[in-house]
């Protein structure tokens, strides 16, 4: 849009002019020609325009006999949505691919088809943009899902994707009155809640208001005519008073030699409603009903232009907000100030350059619109993309459709808050981000080693909110990993996913250093002193054990071995049997040793627990085993080892129906935690008894984990079975014994390993 030399003005009858449905207005049936398309290609080569003209004569062909709702030739629709490309200059493939963009769904076109007439680029962008009809979902929140990963995962190649996508969603909101009105409100709803928030984070400013408000349209009908009149009628009232802002404006740039555009913003209708909604206004106490923009050549006119409309009227405390020095999260960039103006009305300004206004009104797009090298512009692309990175990094690491959809909704928020590195350098995290969310938005690496923060110079817990303007600190250190609870409270789905792929590889990390070490343990057993090495002469024999066993690699194997999927003595049998083939001999006193002396309390293969094992390990909720106790261990299939009790029924009928899967355990000397086991107390039914019992636990050292209460028995005695946390057994025998002196306590036990179950 030029600048003129001299400030010049708009007549208020075209000040505010009618956004929604703004665009083409539905054409008649002249509209399926490629002329309403050709005479927009102008800023396209001829051999482009040649090369559109072939897309639309194939969509035409495919499209033969297709009508949409309205009676129109359906291949209208493709030329609406290359239309609505052609303003923000998309180039001859997005232009293409917007003609074609339905061909592959609905008319049988395969994608080796338009590979083969229009080439590679264009058929991955409609193959991009092609709907997931043909599968088969449980909801349609997941249909949802899944399509909006697939336009991510295009766009990960190619952003014009989501582009197409949007003039597409547009058109049909356009058009929406000509489907059934028992559709309107589920596509008004979508359009509010995946295609307005994509529009704001690409920074399509103009696609978004309108989207906004024909949502609002045909969501609520009746409030969305009643607020358009309502504006209408104000628009009217205030027309006068709207001209002498205008007037006296243009008269003091005109004086400063200030050349500026003056162009007027109503508020759109939505904006209005949500408005109103959330601070329950009636529409005659929303003030800020209508603005200006004030377009200028250069960054520092914009804050000069500050000074004067500052000294024109007093401006509004609180409301002036500089988003040129530090953009929003989608590039946008502004001077916001609010003035208080005649009668007491107050108008808003917003003032920017022409190259920012380009941003503003089509971000994203703006790289195909307008070029220019300020370092400001710089700083907003690098903001806008940030986002698309990040949910291109979550979906890399989250395989469910239903989880990612759930990481992505918290990201479209569109609130944000601003912060400072120690170094200064400005990122917008969402609000309600958390330190350890800023931690991973600086580096996973970052993310997954730290262990403390400071903001703004002073210590402040992991899960502190960061508030605008806050200078974080963070903390790391080597040895630190993230943390399980870290999911309770993290605002980002790159963070969350993050944490929940390093604590799904510390799994199988685990898992597979228990299979190394019961593998071994199974090799000694048959007279082999370690496992052989993976390389150098044993790769051989390694690749055979590894096509015997159908496992991609030697970790792969491990981990099966961890988690019980596959038995240790079977693989080490094999394994010995290839050894002994090439020439290696068995040791016959290890052999000795290892399998007649695995009943001793010194058993070289036993595995020990010491409470460190994560979820490689488990103790069997039907025994609750305690340091002390007797224990046997049990390879689950999938489960990994499962330690039980050494009188547990349950484990006595799993030895006897699956003996190869148990292994010899025992207890570290030395545990580093609490292990749960359960007891019973029987004692004389009275008031306050529950809590002079939870009062003695708790002086015993013991935690309460879980109680009930079984008062079936007699209304003399009633029964409390605990699940309490003890170091072990010693420690266990001295809880009971402190029950036991409360003159209440008629009995206090340690439900016994085959009680656990009932």
């Amino acid at each position: 849009m030029p600048t003129d030399k001299k400030s010049h003005t708009t007549s208020s009858s075209d000040l505010f002019p009618k956004i929604v449905g703004a665009g083409p207005v539905e054409p008649n049936a002249a509209a399926a020609s490629f002329a309403v398309l050709a005479a927009r290609l102008d800023y396209l080569s001829a051999d482009d325009v040649e090369r559109v003209r072939r897309a639309y004569k194939f969509a035409d062909e495919a499209h033969l006999g297709q009508l949409r709702n309205s009676g129109l030739p359906y291949i209208t629709h493709p030329i609406a949505v290359a239309i609505q490309c052609t303003e923000w200059k998309l180039d001859a493939q997005a232009l293409m691919a917007a003609l074609l963009h339905d061909t592959l769904e609905d008319c049988g076109v395969t994608k080796a088809q338009l590979l083969e007439h229009f080439g590679s680029s264009v058929a991955e962008l409609v193959d991009g943009l092609t709907k997931l009809d043909k599968l088969q979902f449980n909801t349609r929140e997941e249909s949802q899902a899944e399509s909006f990963r697939k336009m991510l995962l295009a766009m990960a190649r190619d952003v014009r994707v989501i582009l197409v996508k949007l003039a597409d969603r547009t058109h049909n909101m356009r058009t929406l009155d000509d489907s059934p009105k028992s559709k309107w409100r589920r596509i008004s709803q979508e359009t509010l809640d995946i295609y307005t928030p994509i529009a704001y984070r690409l920074g399509l400013h103009q696609t978004f208001r309108e989207l906004q408000d024909l949502s609002f349209q045909h969501m609520l009908p009746w409030r969305y005519n009643v607020l358009s009149k309502a504006l209408a009628k104000a628009r009217g009232r205030r027309k006068d008073l709207i001209s002498k802002v205008q007037a006296d404006v243009a008269a003091a740039f005109d004086k400063a030699k200030l050349k500026v555009e003056i162009t007027g913003r109503e508020k759109a209708l939505y904006s209005i409603y949500r408005k109103m909604v959330e601070k329950r206004l009636s529409f005659a106490q929303v003030s800020d009903l209508y603005g200006f923009r004030l377009i200028l050549p250069t960054v520092t006119d914009c804050y000069t232009a500050l000074g004067l409309l500052h000294q024109l009227d007093k401006p509004v405390p609180g409301r002036f907000k500089d988003h040129i020095a530090i953009p929003k999260v989608n590039g946008y960039q502004s001077l916001h100030t609010t003035l208080v103006g005649p009668a007491g009305i107050n108008m808003e300004f917003q003032i920017r350059t022409q190259s920012m206004h380009q941003v503003a009104e089509s971000g994203i797009a703006a790289h195909w619109l307008y070029k220019s090298n300020e370092k400001g512009e710089q700083v907003a692309e690098r903001l806008g993309t940030q986002w698309l990175q990040s949910l291109l990094d979550i979906q890399h690491e989250t395989n469910d459709a239903s989880e990612f959809w759930d990481h992505v909704k918290v990201d479209l928020f569109p609130d944000a808050v601003y912060v400072f590195t120690p170094k200064s350098q400005i990122m917008a995290m969402p609000r309600g981000a958390t330190i350890v969310d800023f931690a991973y938005a600086i580096h996973s690496d970052v993310g997954d080693h730290t262990v403390a923060a400071k903001v703004n110079g002073e210590q402040v817990p992991l899960r502190t909110e960061i508030q605008n303007g806050d200078v974080i600190e963070v903390i790391t250190a080597p040895v630190s990993r993230p943390n399980p609870a870290w999911l309770g409270f993290v605002r980002t789905g790159r963070a969350r996913s993050k944490i929940r792929h390093h604590l799904k590889s510390l799994a199988q990390t685990e898992s597979a250093t228990l299979g190394e070490k019961l593998l071994s343990q199974a090799l000694r057993a048959e007279g082999m002193q370690r496992l052989p090495d993976e390389d150098g002469e044993y790769k051989a024999i390694w690749d055979k054990l590894l096509r015997f066993t159908g496992s991609r690699n030697r970790l792969e194997l491990l981990t099966d071995i961890g988690l019980g999927k596959r038995i240790a003595s079977i693989v080490a049998k094999r394994l010995v049997s290839m050894l002994t083939e090439q020439g290696e001999k068995r040791d016959s006193l290890l052999m000795s040793r290892e399998r007649y002396t695995a009943h001793e309390t010194v058993s070289q293969g036993a595995v020990t627990l010491d409470g460190s094992e994560s979820s490689s390990v488990q103790f069997a909720n039907c025994c609750r085993p305690i340091p002390g106790d007797p224990i046997v261990g049990y390879l689950g299939r999938g489960e990994g080892l499962v330690v039980h009790h050494g009188d547990c029924e349950v484990a006595r009928r799993l030895q006897h129906k699956d003996s190869e899967r148990f292994i010899h355990v025992e207890w570290s000397e030395d545990p580093i935690r609490t292990f749960q086991t359960s007891i019973v107390v029987t004692i004389s039914n009275g008031k306050g008894l529950l809590a002079r019992v939870a009062v003695t636990l708790a002086a015993a050292e013991a935690d309460i984990v879980h109680v009930d209460m079984d008062d079936r028995g007699s209304q003399d005695a009633i029964d409390l079975r605990f699940i309490i946390a003890v170091r072990d057994r010693q420690h266990l025998d001295g809880v009971l014994r402190s029950l036991k002196r409360m003159p209440e306590v008629l009995k206090a036990t340690r439900a016994l390993p085959s009680e656990e179950g009932k």
